[in-house]
């Protein structure tokens, strides 16, 4: 039977293994679990029930001092409201007066139920006498009767009163047990979720020997046939589960390692003079970029060809083209000349504005360009090329193809410890999964003219105020985008 027991055993897999030996653990935790919550909340309902009779007794108390009230209160005023008040009460502690002994019963608790149910059968009898007296214009009758019930009323009250105290001590002596109960209760949860807990261990140590070993022997004889020693193999395993196939697997392959090793030997022969091949390539590749490099216009050439077509459209009285190739010179000439120096917010806006000329003269005037300007903080420094490449950013990825007007809005204004600068417009927007890679930088937007994108403008503006400034707002699809720039003040001399 048993050898039958490790046979099955052996036929299973890894993963079945540890899911049975889990699962077994989880069944045993889960039903000592319930068995611990069902007894624990039995004793909590029987500890929340222990002072219900107190509680019952307080509001028979209360329900025969509202009778009195409203007997007093009839027989004082002998109004309508009075009277149904009173046979509202009265019928009020009848109600509670069923739920006291009426039997013999040889328990002093019981016997004075029984005696308080009673007397209060009597309190009422007489309460209804006055009342009925009340009603006659009996004078004498009804206040012979009230005096009773006065008498009867006290009476009772200090019986209701006594039996409370006596039900308060049997009480306080059955939540004393039910709470020692409890402790009991707590301790022995404990000593079965350890016995549980110790016994899950115990059998996953189990299983997981089962697999480490053989693991722990094969990286043994693995090292060795890492150092060159192909003449060791592992014991058979008669197991079916997936460290004895990899077991029978190493021992196949360490017997046919020492053929393959020729092949591995010329392999690596082809495929060095292969990279050596590609290198050499690559090299001839490195070269011709550069000769490519080295063949571009220089700038300088290029800033004086713009400014001579300026000036051969002025003698031919082509005003729009003139214009279109001064604002040319001027962008190309900002990029090369403020690449790498601070500029002014004003430099950064004439950037824009230039920009923006160029594109409507491109595209026929598709973009509408507003400027909010407080020109009298627009001699603050900054670094060079970064509203261009916001504004750009926004024609490319925001109003481009939208299907109506494109509008951007530049708005520079002072503010308590610096300078905001807002650029906002109409475009598509930027879903949130989107702008939250824009502000970690996981994204780069490549523009048409500078080549230069978000990340780059977020990272120099970092560098440059030692901390973040920009901020990227938008609320979805088609509802538009807005950068803003809060730049901090920076005096001259830094």
């Amino acid at each position: 039977m048993k050898k039958e027991r490790e046979k099955l055993w052996n036929t299973l897999s890894l993963e079945t293994k540890i899911l049975l030996a889990v699962t077994l653990m989880i069944l045993t935790l889960f039903a000592s679990n319930v068995f611990i919550y069902l007894q624990t909340n039995k004793i909590a309902v029987r500890m929340d029930t222990a002072y219900a009779s107190n509680v019952d007794l307080s509001k028979l108390s209360e329900a025969l001092t509202n009778v009195q009230e409203d007997l007093r209160d009839y027989v004082s005023t002998k109004s309508s409201d009075s009277l149904e008040s009173y046979y509202r009460s009265e019928q009020s502690y009848r109600s509670f007066l069923e739920r006291l002994n009426d039997k013999p019963i040889d328990q002093p608790v019981k016997l004075l139920e029984k005696n308080v149910r009673a007397m209060s059968d009597t309190y009422l009898k007489f309460a209804e006498e006055a009342v009925q007296a009340k009603r006659g214009r009996n004078v004498e009758r009804y206040k012979a009767t009230y005096e009773r019930t006065q008498a009867l009323y006290k009476y009772i009250n200090r019986r209701i009163s006594e039996l409370n105290d006596q039900q308060f001590r049997n009480n306080t002596s059955s939540y004393q047990t039910l709470r020692n109960a409890l402790r009991y209760m707590e301790i022995f949860s404990l000593v079965i979720l350890i016995i549980v807990m110790t016994v899950g261990i115990l059998l996953l140590r189990f299983i997981i020997k089962d697999m480490v070993t053989p693991l722990t022997g094969l990286a043994r004889t693995a090292e060795l046939v890492g150092q060159g020693n192909f003449h060791v193999k592992m014991p058979e395993s008669h197991s079916e589960d997936e460290i004895g196939i990899v077991t029978r697997t190493f021992n196949q392959m360490v017997g046919s390692l020492d053929a393959y090793v020729e092949q591995v030997r010329e392999s690596v022969e082809k495929e060095q003079a292969h990279l050596e091949r590609e290198l050499l390539m690559e090299n001839h590749l490195k070269e011709a970029r550069l000769k490519y490099l080295q063949s571009q216009i220089n700038p300088h050439f290029l800033f004086n060809s713009l400014n001579a077509g300026a000036q051969l459209a002025m003698m031919e009285n082509a005003e729009k083209t003139c214009i279109f190739l001064d604002k040319m010179a001027d962008f190309f000439r900002y990029n090369v000349k403020k690449g790498l120096e601070d500029a002014t917010i004003e430099d950064e806006i004439e950037a824009v504005e230039n920009y923006i000329y160029i594109q409507n003269v491109r595209f026929a005037g598709e973009i509408q360009y507003e400027e909010d300007i407080d020109w009298a903080v627009t001699g603050q420094k900054m670094p060079s090329m970064i509203l261009q490449p916001i504004v750009e950013n926004a024609v490319r990825h925001g109003i481009r193809e939208i299907g109506r007007q494109g509008k951007i809005l530049l708005k520079v204004q002072a503010v308590e410890d610096g300078v905001r600068i807002t650029v906002k417009d109409n475009g598509k927007g930027i879903e949130k999964e989107r702008l939250a890679e824009i502000m970690e930088k996981k994204t780069a937007a490549v523009g048409d003219s500078t080549g230069i994108g978000l990340d780059n403008v977020m990272s120099r503006l970092e560098l440059y105020f030692q901390k973040k400034v920009i901020t990227i707002l938008s609320d979805g699809d088609n509802q538009g985008t807005e950068v803003i720039l809060d730049l901090p003040a920076r005096r001259e001399e830094s």
